[in-house]
């Protein structure tokens, strides 16, 4: 009799609890989903794909039965399980304890059809005091979670695969629908509408620096004659007026300078001074969604790093399950935290009970606990940076302060307002000073919003000592103008915590869908914020026009909902199905079904309205930003002119789009002529930015020669000596230490110079079109910093074939694989190359000498 089997998800998690269960069970990863709908028409089986249903994979006609198929990972992984399992006593099943992996482990099941007992094993922590805890209380699979999975599952597929090829006929080619997908993609192309729309004001104040006894501070002008003066939230940003015209003095240049005058000279005298306490409270312990906010504030990380990072400190047993909606913590990790509270920081920092937060989302993710770290006691950082990397020690940091903090006393403090009236005008002061640390010695939140609040005069220090009645020096008085700023674009953080409180998808999957729509060309960064493209403007129009109930935001939220009624057993899969695929007669709005809702768009959505996005007109004719087969471009009559790809739609003013359309008819600009051919050398504005390029040309196919400007080149300072230069590149230098070449040349990443099979990066004072020989050779004699493995590692001799060919196990660039010497074969992903058997490698070499993969040929790009 064999050991018991206990399942997991990852080789990651499996090493972490093998540690734990010592020799009396085996312990095994199915690495991830092991079936799933197929992806394309290959992996449909034989049987399924005359069916007219078989390209969704879903019978919609037979209670939306879904057709499931191993996947190519999951082929192998199960016949490696179920060898594992023929002389196993019992199946244990210790998958995370949400939605999907309560549908892996069901999948388990139905592809192992084990002969055994079957346990389910929850817990939230890779700890040994969980494990063992989750081992003597074992459950069943709960099918109530993994029907709700698997409704998701469908309706993301009925959704994706039945609007996206519409999307193809009415917009462009490899566009893609998704549930969740679409609706983010129209938050963010709605704040872009927002800053399209935005008309700009402008307003002056006056800003004072005030002298008094005890030091002194700045004041901003709030008030003239009673009335209170105009700032920035004051203006309508669609039209750039004042919202209450006649409540407030809108201060011009003029005027400004006009009061400034009057005031010069002037002494100021306190005429208010108001102190209140104020008390701070920290924040709750980590969801998933406030751990991605946070980490991209504080780290600028993206959600899919933040969560990979997460899920390595998961598996490796440092903290809870990342995949939560909870803000609640246990009893052991409420102990654990006051225990070192008291003895870190002293019985004044901590509250007379446990503090508790409520959560205003009215669902919760299955896991229910918060994010923190895992076991009883509070493992420091210091240990955690012994055994882990500097990404996960950063985030178990962040993770570990934060939950310290939330079980802290409240941070105290006064909060100083500060009038004084110079002539005719009041100036304020606040400021705020913290008398207690309280939560903040462990844990300074970060702001929610960078945004800043001009000519408010307020400060986060100590104002002067001053009572009311006292007269003030004014040493300095100036005006000061200032411009409206559009609203803010959506960061990966804002993002996340605008899906949130919509109730839009779960936070487990934020990270994945932002980035989906950067992977489909439908958003891109500028810095840390998310701009749409055109592609993206023109299919939310579409959505909108023709499936605005499928990307409604209360419609969502309620998708999403029916979800979690499903899990709880409160609604039946089926109903909920039909409701969303077919509608319902007499039903609410939302309630048309995407039959129906696919049928009038097919008929009604005109491909040439969709994709027209007026910008204004000129000349009697509107302007138009147009997306095309290959990319945005303007159209004004029989005009034509292509959009920078960098060029954010809300840049494109009327203004803008003209001058792009006047210079495309100017054509490219004429430098001179190369005296070694004669032909013209020019300079001109392509779809990835300016060039510069030798003649034309003369067929299709054939390119001239052509180069990409350098950083901080324009083509209004190209001169044609330095176009010459450019199209010359690469720049053969001379001779190296070895005879081969040194070049310097212009990539992806910048300039470099190279000699044979080493690089090196040109650094900021050296000019590319300007090094000199023994600069390249200076560069090349400096160490790599690429860390480019020279050649495969020799992990260890695994023994002799058959034929006395030596197998070894190696470690390569692209991890473990296994060699004869004439034939290399990779490990499968998730395989563990310690312990990696002889016979085992047999089996892969042969495998690949029997199937050789067939080089792929390259279509050649016209």
């Amino acid at each position: 009799m064999g050991k018991p089997l206990v399942i997991v998800e990852s080789p990651a998690k499996a090493r972490t609890i093998r540690g734990f269960l010592s020799e009396e069970y085996r312990v095994e990863a199915c690495v991830g989903h092991i079936r799933d709908l197929p992806e394309k028409g290959a992996d449909i089986p034989a049987a399924f794909k005359k069916k007219s249903w078989a390209r969704i994979a879903v019978d919609v006609d037979n209670d939306f039965k879904p057709l499931y198929v191993l996947t190519t990972r999951g082929k192998e992984q199960v016949k490696m399980l179920k060898g594992l399992l023929a002389d196993a006593p019992a199946l244990y099943l210790a998958t995370d304890e949400d939605r999907e992996g309560e549908a892996i482990a069901w999948h388990l099941v139905e592809a192992l059809s084990p002969k055994v007992p079957i346990y389910r094993l929850a817990f939230h922590e890779i700890t040994k005091r969980a494990i063992l805890t989750a081992l003597d209380t074992p459950r069943e699979v709960d099918m109530q979670m993994v029907q709700a999975q698997e409704t998701r599952r469908i309706v993301d597929r009925l959704f994706g695969y039945n609007v996206s090829p519409l999307l193809w006929r009415k917009v462009k080619p490899k566009l893609s629908a998704g549930r969740v997908q679409s609706v983010a993609v129209r938050l963010v192309v709605e704040r872009e509408r927002e800053r399209m729309a935005f008309r700009e004001a402008q307003w002056w104040d006056l800003a004072a620096t005030m002298q008094a006894e005890s030091g002194s501070f700045e004041s901003a002008l709030v008030e003239v004659d009673g009335s209170r003066v105009a700032v920035g939230r004051d203006f309508d940003p669609a039209t750039g007026q004042l919202k209450k015209k006649g409540e407030l003095v809108h201060l011009q240049q003029e005027t400004a300078e006009a009061l400034l005058a009057e005031l010069n000279g002037l002494p100021a005298v306190v005429s208010r001074l108001e102190e209140k306490e104020f008390t701070e409270r920290p924040h709750p312990a980590f969801t998933t969604s406030t751990l991605q906010q946070e980490a991209n504030r504080r780290f600028r990380w993206s959600g899919k790093r933040t969560m990979s990072v997460a899920q390595r400190l998961y598996e490796a047993g440092w903290i809870t399950y990342m995949r939560t909606d909870s803000t609640n913590l246990s009893t052991e990790a409420l102990d654990a935290a006051r225990s070192y509270i008291g003895k870190e920081f002293g019985a004044e920092f901590l509250p007379e009970s446990p503090r508790f937060y409520k959560k205003k989302s009215q669902s919760a993710q299955e896991a229910h606990e918060a994010i923190r770290p895992a076991g009883q006691h509070l493992r420091t950082v210091g240990e955690c940076a012994q055994t882990m990397e500097a990404d996960q020690v950063r985030l178990y940091e962040l993770i570990f302060k934060r939950t310290v903090a939330c079980q802290m006393v409240d941070a105290r403090g006064t909060r100083a307002v500060l009038d004084t009236t110079v002539g005719r005008a009041l100036f304020r002061s606040s400021g705020k000073v913290y008398r207690f640390a309280g939560y903040r010695a462990a844990y300074v939140q970060t702001p929610e919003s960078s945004a800043v609040k001009l000519g408010r005069g307020e400060a986060d220090g100590e104002l002067p000592a001053v009572e009311e009645g006292q007269s003030l020096a004014v040493e300095t008085l100036t005006a000061r103008p200032h411009t409206t700023q559009p609203v803010a674009r959506l960061t990966e953080a804002t993002l996340v915590k605008e899906m949130e409180a919509r109730g839009i998808g779960r936070p487990s999957t934020y990270a994945s869908i932002i980035g989906t729509i950067q992977d489909r060309g439908y958003v891109f960064k500028r810095g840390t914020a998310l701009v749409p493209t055109w592609t993206a403007i023109a299919v939310t129009r579409l959505m909108e026009s023709h499936f605005g109930d499928l990307v409604d935001y209360d419609f969502t939220a309620q998708l999403e909902s029916g979800l979690d009624a499903i899990a709880r057993g409160e609604r039946a899969s089926l109903d909920y199905l039909n409701r969303f695929y077919r509608g319902q007669e007499n039903g609410e709005p939302g309630d048309s079904g995407l039959v129906s809702l696919l049928a009038l768009a097919e008929e009604k959505a005109d491909p040439r309205q969709v994709c027209s996005i007026p910008l204004g007109a000129a000349d009697g004719a509107d302007v138009l930003a147009r997306v095309g087969r290959w990319g945005p471009y303007l159209e004004h009559g029989e005009r034509r002119g292509r959009i920078p790809v960098d060029l954010p739609p809300d840049e494109l003013r009327l203004e803008k789009a003209l001058e792009i359309l006047t210079k495309e008819e100017e054509g490219p600009k004429v430098l001179g002529q190369d005296a070694e051919t004669g032909l013209d050398v020019t300079v001109r504005d392509g779809r990835f930015g300016p060039y510069v390029q030798l003649g034309e040309m003369e067929k299709k196919g054939d390119k001239p020669p052509r180069c990409s400007l350098l950083k901080g080149m324009t083509p209004e300072t190209m001169t044609l000596e330095t176009a010459l230069k450019l199209l010359a590149l690469p720049l053969d230098l001379g001779p190296g230490s070895d005879g081969n070449p040194v070049l310097a040349l212009n990539g992806r990443y910048g300039p470099y110079v190279k000699c044979g099979d080493e690089t090196r990066n040109i650094p900021q004072d050296i000019f590319l079109l300007e090094i000199t020989l023994e600069q390249a050779l200076e560069l090349l004699a400096q160490p790599s910093k690429r860390g480019r493995r020279s050649s495969p590692k020799a992990l260890s001799e695994l023994g002799a074939d058959g034929e006395g060919r030596t197998i070894k196990l190696m470690d390569g660039r692209y991890g473990p694989y296994v060699t004869d010497g004439d034939i290399n074969a990779s490990l499968p992903k998730g395989t563990e190359a310690e312990g990696f058997s002889l016979e085992a490698a047999m089996a892969l070499l042969e495998k690949k000498r029997q199937n050789p993969r067939a080089k792929k040929k390259r279509r050649r790009k016209s």
